[in-house]
C-alpha cells in the first residue's frame, strides 16, 4: 500500500471516527438527553457504517456483497431519521408515533437481503446480480435525496409557521443549523452520485467529503450550542405572550417613533415592571431595549430613504422623524443593522 493510500485512509477514517465519538457524546455522555440529540446521534452512526463500507471497498479486496449491501442499507435509515430530527427540532414536545416506524421497512428489506447474497451467487448470476445491485443502488440514492427534500420542506413550513418568532435568537439558531445540516447531506449525496455516474470522481472522495462535512457540522453544532436546544423553544410561555403584546403595542401604535419612549412607560402599558419588560425583550428578541426600538426606527428610515418623493429630505430630518434624538445615534444604529450609513444606503439604492 502506497503512502498516498495510507494518507487517504487516515483522512477518510478521521471523520468517520469523529462522527462516532460525537454520536456517543450525544447518546451516552451528554447529561441533557433529548429525542433530537438521540436522532442526530443515530444519523451519525448510520453514516459511519455507510462511510466505513466505502473505505473498505476502496482499499479492500474481494469485499463480500454482505458488507456492500449492508453499508448501502444504512442510507435507508438516515432519511427517516433526518425527517424525524427536523420535526423534533421544530415541534414542541415531539414524540415518535408508532406508525412512523413503517418508514423503516425499506431498510429492513435491503439489510435482510444482504445476508442472502453471497459472492458465489454474484459470480453465478452475473447479469441478474448487476440488475439487482443497480436497481437497489438507484432506489437507495433516490430514497435518500427524497428524504432530504421532504426534510427541507418541513423546515420551510416550520419557518413560515413561526415567522413571528424568528427574531428570537434560539429560533433563528435552529433554522440556521437545519439549513447547514441539509446542505451538508446534499454535498455528501452529490459526491457519491457523481462517483456512480461513470466514475466522475474517485470513489474515496465520498469518505473524504464526509470527513470535511462532519468536522464542519461539529464545529457549527458547538458554535450554535445546538445540542442544548430543541423544539421546546417554540413553546409559548408567559414571556412569549407578553413579548407578543409588547411587539403589537409598539408596532400598532408606532411607539418607536417617540423619541422619549422608555422601559417604564412601555412596562405600564403592558402592566409589568420596567425590569421585567427589559428581561422579556432581551430574552425573546436577543436585543436590549434600545436596539429593539432602534431596529423598527431603522426599518421606517429605510422606507423614507428609498421614497423618491422624499429625496429632498435631509438625513437629519429623516432621523428625527423616525424617533432618533440625534444624527449620530441614527448613523450608529443604521450602520449596526444595515452595515452602512444612511447616506450610503440612499446613494446605493437610488442609483
Amino acid at each position: 500500500m502506497s503512502f498516498l493510500d495510507i494518507l487517504l485512509i487516515v483522512i477518510s477514517s478521521a471523520g468517520l471516527l469523529h462522527g462516532i465519538l460525537f454520536a456517543i457524546y450525544l447518546c451516552v455522555i451528554k447529561k441533557k438527553k433529548t429525542l433530537p440529540n438521540l436522532l442526530l446521534g443515530l444519523i451519525l452512526i448510520c453514516m459511519a457504517f455507510r462511510i466505513g463500507k466505502s473505505v473498505m471497498l476502496n482499499f479492500g479486496h474481494e469485499l463480500e456483497p454482505l458488507f456492500i449491501f449492508a453499508g448501502l442499507a444504512f442510507l435507508l435509515l438516515i432519511g427517516p431519521l433526518l425527517r424525524w430530527y427536523v420535526l423534533g427540532m421544530t415541534q414542541y414536545d415531539f414524540k415518535l408515533p408508532a406508525h412512523y416506524y413503517v418508514e423503516l421497512i425499506p431498510f429492513t428489506i435491503v439489510f435482510g437481503m444482504s445476508f442472502f447474497i453471497s459472492k458465489n451467487w454474484f459470480d453465478a448470476h452475473d447479469k441478474l446480480a448487476i440488475v439487482i445491485f443497480g436497481s437497489t443502488l438507484l432506489f437507495i440514492y433516490l430514497h435518500f435525496i427524497g428524504y432530504i427534500f421532504i426534510s427541507g420542506r418541513l423546515m420551510k413550513k416550520a419557518k413560515k409557521r413561526y415567522a413571528d418568532r424568528l427574531h428570537i435568537k434560539t429560533s433563528k439558531v435552529i433554522f440556521e443549523w437545519l439549513y447547514i445540516l441539509l446542505i451538508g447531506f446534499i454535498i455528501i449525496w452529490f459526491s457519491y452520485v457523481l462517483n456512480i455516474i461513470e466514475d466522475t470522481i474517485p470513489y474515496i472522495v465520498g469518505p473524504i467529503v464526509y470527513s470535511v462535512v462532519i468536522y464542519f457540522l461539529s464545529y457549527k453544532a458547538y458554535d450554535l450550542k445546538i445540542t442544548d436546544i430543541d423544539g421546546g423553544v417554540f413553546k409559548e410561555n408567559d414571556h412569549t405572550l407578553l413579548f407578543t403584546k409588547v411587539k403589537q403595542i409598539i408596532l400598532n401604535q408606532k411607539l418607536y417613533l417617540e423619541s422619549d419612549i422608555s422601559l417604564s412607560s412601555l412596562g405600564k402599558l403592558i402592566g409589568v415592571s420596567a425590569q421585567k419588560t427589559s428581561k422579556i425583550i432581551n430574552q425573546e428578541s436577543g436585543y436590549n431595549f434600545n436596539d429593539f426600538i432602534n431596529y423598527y426606527r431603522v426599518q421606517d428610515a429605510k422606507v423614507a430613504l428609498l421614497d423618491v418623493t422624499k429625496l429632498q429630505y435631509t438625513i437629519s430630518s429623516i432621523a428625527f422623524d423616525t424617533g432618533f434624538s440625534s444624527l449620530s445615534s441614527f448613523n450608529s444604529a443604521f450602520k449596526k443593522f444595515e452595515g452602512m450609513t444612511p447616506s450610503s444606503f440612499r446613494k446605493l439604492k437610488n442609483n
